[in-house]
């Protein structure tokens, strides 16, 4: 069969009176079982077990070899299966023509593959990065060839040096080596060729680090759209950016290019160090505050000393431990101020902090209790990770509670328009239309809906697990007073 694709090919070739190097190759029975296994297709759905190669002098005729292929006599190209690297190469370089074929009239569908490229293309795909130095001053389009190479180069360089170790980067780069990609845009037009599954957030970081850091929202074809939706391929991207906007951990769980993962990490450590340190001094000052003192006020021989002794890296490691839960404050005040001669079974005197909701990750509201401002709200250190935020009440902090040192009293301060997470059980009666009436309830409240789950608790009733994005108690008070007017709302609670 391979012998018979090949004559076929080369009859066309040169009744078209183009040049090209025709070979074929068939696919390994192992590497056929890989990309079934690895890709979750049937043997039907592997199209590059016959695949042929034709190199030819220049772009020109490579796109005149595909007219050519396309109307063989005996083989019709197969629709959503054509390629064009080399209009928008892949992001390590690699420039080809991909068509698949089958054989018209056959009893057999068998798909045949055909790669069509120049030269200087076949040698960059063969020999890599490295032969780009071959044609670079010998050709414009191996020029850009080999710029395009450098960039990505570049960008391995850089991921390795906010990789925390070797296999962080290799997690990293593996996702890069050989992507399926889509091909979107910029407003302005710009190609960005990114990994299938790619999102808004990769796009920015693609556009530019300092993008990617301050973005925000994005708009997805004029429209706007979260930042974890996956793009197609044709997509016009558009990054909305504030300066004072930071990456969000939660980024971590969707993006899919190295680049976007490594410099999200990268951006959390030193943002989680200075929360910390900012938290850190906080909570000192405030238990400093008992003896009328502050950072500023206390003897600086003493502090010194006491950060040597401790093995700390200058006033902000101090600080960072106290943000982090990995010192307790009212101890370290104790010696700052020479009264550590009776700390044992001495309880914190560390008065209510007020929460602004903007203190960065070293700040967290448990999930599950999910508080939001006009809670009684209680704190807890937690070694490494800062203060964790619970209701009053809520189960978990009774029980990890019992260790009084680490509890903090905790207070609302004015939040903005910050908006916070809450979640509600609703029974309603099985109608049509109940779901989207709780939705339009919630949007007419200015509430923003984030997440529904419906169960059915027998034929005639159901459960819809409902999280939706708040202010305060107040504006949560209005959306459930509007929701339990809804025909078919039989109960409500905040879980």
């Amino acid at each position: 069969m391979l012998e018979q694709v090949q004559i076929a090919l080369i009859d066309c070739l040169e009744h078209e009176e183009l040049p090209g190097v025709v070979s074929g190759r068939q696919k390994h029975l192992a590497g056929i079982y890989n990309k079934m296994h690895e890709q979750k297709k049937s043997f039907r759905e592997i199209m590059d077990v016959f695949a042929f190669r034709i190199v030819t002098d220049k772009v020109d005729t490579c796109y005149r070899i595909l007219g050519a292929v396309h109307h063989l006599n005996l083989y019709r190209p197969v629709p959503g299966r054509f390629k064009d690297y080399i209009a928008i190469p892949k992001s390590n370089g690699y420039q080809s023509i991909h068509t698949t074929l089958y054989r018209a009239g056959s009893g057999v569908h068998t798909p045949i593959e055909i790669q069509i490229r120049t030269e200087e293309m076949d040698a960059i795909a063969n020999y890599g990065v490295a032969d780009h130095w071959l044609y670079k001053n010998t050709n414009t389009r191996a020029q850009r060839a080999h710029n395009h190479a450098q960039k990505w180069i570049q960008e391995l360089v850089d991921m390795q040096k906010r990789s925390g170790n070797a296999m962080e980067f290799i997690n990293h780069v593996k996702h890069d080596l050989f992507p399926d990609e889509v091909y979107v845009f910029s407003p302005k037009g710009g190609v960005f060729s990114l990994p299938a599954g790619a999102t808004p957030v990769d796009f920015a970081y693609a556009v530019h680090t300092d993008v990617g850091n301050t973005c925000i929202a994005c708009r997805i074809n004029r429209r706007l759209a979260p930042l974890s939706q996956k793009l197609a391929s044709g997509d016009t991207v558009e990054i909305v950016t504030t300066a004072s906007a930071k990456p969000n951990m939660s980024w971590l769980n969707f993006v899919a290019t190295a680049k976007a993962n490594s410099n999200i990490r990268h951006s959390l450590k030193y943002q989680a160090t200075d929360d910390a340190v900012h938290l850190g001094r906080r909570l000192l000052n405030q238990e400093l505050g008992s003896s009328a003192l502050t950072i500023e006020s206390i003897d600086t021989s003493l502090l010194n000393t006491y950060i040597s002794q401790h093995k700390l890296v200058g006033l902000d490691g101090l600080l960072a431990e106290i943000g982090a839960g990995k010192r307790l404050a009212y101890i370290v005040a104790s010696s700052l101020t020479r009264d550590a001669s009776d700390t044992k079974g001495q309880t914190s005197g560390i008065g209510p902090m007020e929460i602004h909701g903007t203190e960065g990750i070293m700040i967290r509201y448990s999930k599950c209790c999910r508080p939001i401002p006009g809670d009684t709200i209680v704190g807890h250190l937690n070694a490494g990770h800062g203060i964790a935020v619970h209701r009053g009440f809520c189960k978990n902090i009774q029980d990890i509670g019992k260790d009084k040192d680490k509890t903090l009293a905790l207070v609302w301060a004015e939040t903005g328009d910050r908006d916070f997470d809450v979640c509600l059980e609703i029974e309603v009666s099985a109608s049509r239309g109940i779901i989207a009436s709780l939705a339009t309830s919630a949007a007419k409240d200015d509430a923003n809906v984030e997440k529904i789950d419906v169960s059915e608790k027998d034929a005639r009733l159901s459960v819809v697990n409902l999280e939706i994005s708040v202010l305060n108690r107040i504006h949560l008070a209005q959306v459930i007073k509007s929701m339990r007017k809804i025909p078919g709302v039989i109960r409500l609670n905040r879980t």
